[in-house]
Formats: structure tokens, sequence, C-alpha cells
């Protein structure tokens, strides 16, 4: 691109920061076609500011004056914030570009047991999303799940008889809105099991959840967690949101771990869990 635009290495320099931010924050893709895309404009750009001010003979570019020269970053991983909420999970998915850490939402609503979900979602993810409603039900079932049934809502002949509900009726007497957000994004695949899971638990049981905590594993109707792909993509995107503990199959933690960068191993507690209470233990507050 120097040569194409007649600058000299002396004339126009990118600092490593500057070039790192580039890639991560205004290109997305598995080639370099767009990073060379963006470095072109920085130096078109630098051209011009040189011909319009014969005063200016080298350009240096940083972190602080990247926006100068490049517009609306085209993709950005949002750190996490350290609020723990009811109902909100941090997912990990793999994309063809790289990692991304999924925003899996939950509300209830009081009604008669119906599950809504929202979000773009290919038809295997909408399957996970049954199977997981199926597993928290079980645990509910199985007293596994701590829920007060104070939260129950009452009919009115309970109100009336001051008849404190059975917990186990909590299922039956909500509704469920689930949502992944960027819903511009299509979403599918079996890895959001447990996140998906661990959303439902928390909003039955009225805990929150860990917002430094992330996930992925395909969830089974017993509950077991199974091995999935792209672990190396999603462990790197959770590391760039800020997330401390990331949890994963346990299969994957006996046969991938060797691929993770050391930085991440050391920056970030990863767990290998096999079911879904493991994953509940240490997910909800």
């Amino acid at each position: 691109e120097l040569k194409k635009h007649g600058l000299t290495s002396d004339e126009l320099t990118i600092s490593k920061i500057a070039l790192e931010k580039i890639i991560e924050n205004y290109t997305r893709e598995s080639g370099v076609r767009g990073l060379r895309r963006q470095i072109a404009k920085i130096t078109r750009k630098s051209v011009k500011n040189m011909l319009d001010n014969t005063s200016i003979k080298t350009t240096s570019i940083t972190v602080k004056n990247i926006k100068t020269y490049l517009e609306k970053t085209v993709f950005e991983i949002e750190v996490v914030d350290n609020k723990n909420e009811i109902g909100v999970v941090n997912g990990l998915a793999w994309t063809q570009v790289g990692g991304d850490v999924l925003k899996i939402e939950i509300i209830k609503i009081r009604g008669k047991g119906d599950m809504k979900i929202t979000g773009n979602l290919g038809d295997v993810m909408k399957e996970s999303s049954v199977i997981a409603y199926s597993v928290v039900k079980t645990l509910i079932d199985d007293n596994i799940l701590n829920i007060d049934s104070k939260i129950v809502p009452k009919t009115q002949d309970e109100i009336k008889n001051k008849i404190e509900p059975s917990k186990k009726l909590i299922y039956k007497r909500f509704d469920l809105h689930m949502h992944v957000p960027e819903g511009a994004t299509p979403k599918d695949g079996p890895s959001a099991g447990i996140a998906m899971a661990t959303a439902l638990a928390s909003i039955y049981s009225n805990k929150g959840v860990k917002s430094n905590v992330a996930m992925t594993g395909e969830l089974t109707l017993k509950g077991k967690v199974l091995p999935i792909g792209g672990l190396k993509e999603k462990l790197i995107a959770a590391h760039k949101a800020g997330i401390k503990i990331a949890l994963i199959p346990k299969k994957n933690w006996e046969q991938d771990l060797s691929d993770i960068p050391k930085e991440i191993q050391n920056d970030m507690k990863i767990i290998a869990v096999s079911n879904i209470k493991e994953v509940i233990k240490v997910a909800l507050i």
C-alpha cells in the first residue's frame, strides 16, 4: 500500500498496537482483503494531508489518532459489565470469522407455561432451547433447583384459603420469553444449550447469574454436557470481553485445552463441566 500510494516507510508508520486495533475493530474476515482496504484508507488520507499541508512530512498512526483516519468500527466485542442479572447469561458462539460472546436473555410473565423464542435462530438452536426448558423443569421436579414458593403466583382460591402453592407449579404459572439479541445476525448450533438452561434456572429460582462467567456446551435431555467445536475462537472472544470464568465441556477440556493460548489460560479460569448441575452451581449467585 505504501508503494501504491507513493509513500516511504519513513513517511507513514502504524504502531503495532494500532494495527492490532484495526484488525480487531475495523475488520471481520477470515482473510486480509478488508485489512488491506483499511490500510489503503489510511494511506490515502495521509497523502491528502501532506498535499494540503506541506509542513507535514510524516504521519504516525497510533491508538489515539486512529479514529481520525478510519470511521466507525465495523466490529467490536463488548466488554461485559459487573452487573449480575437474573435471566441474562453470557454464551459463547463460533462464527466463520472468529468467536463471539452471545447474550441470552429471558423474562417471565404470568401465564400458563408457554415459551416464546426470538432472535433469528436456526432450527438446531431452537431445539436446544426446548431441551433446556425440559431439563430445567426436571431439576425443579427433582428438587435439585431451589425455588422459593413465595415467588409462585397464587390462584384466587389459594389467596382466599391462605395456601402456599407448591414450588413445582412455578413453570405452569409463568410464560417465558427467551431472546438472543442482534437479530440481524443468523445464529444456529447446539452449543448454547447450557447457557439457555442456566438462563432458565436463573429466572425460575430468582437468582442472578455471575456477569464474569461465560459458557459453551451442548445439552442432552438427561442434563449431560456434550463437547462443541470452535473452542479456541470462543475463548479468545471471552478473553477480549473481560470474562474471568469460562465453563466448557469436560471432553473439550481434556482434548483441546492445549490449543488455547497460554495468555488466556493464565488470565481466565477455565472449568470443565459434565452436567448441568455443575454449570448452575458455578454460574448462579
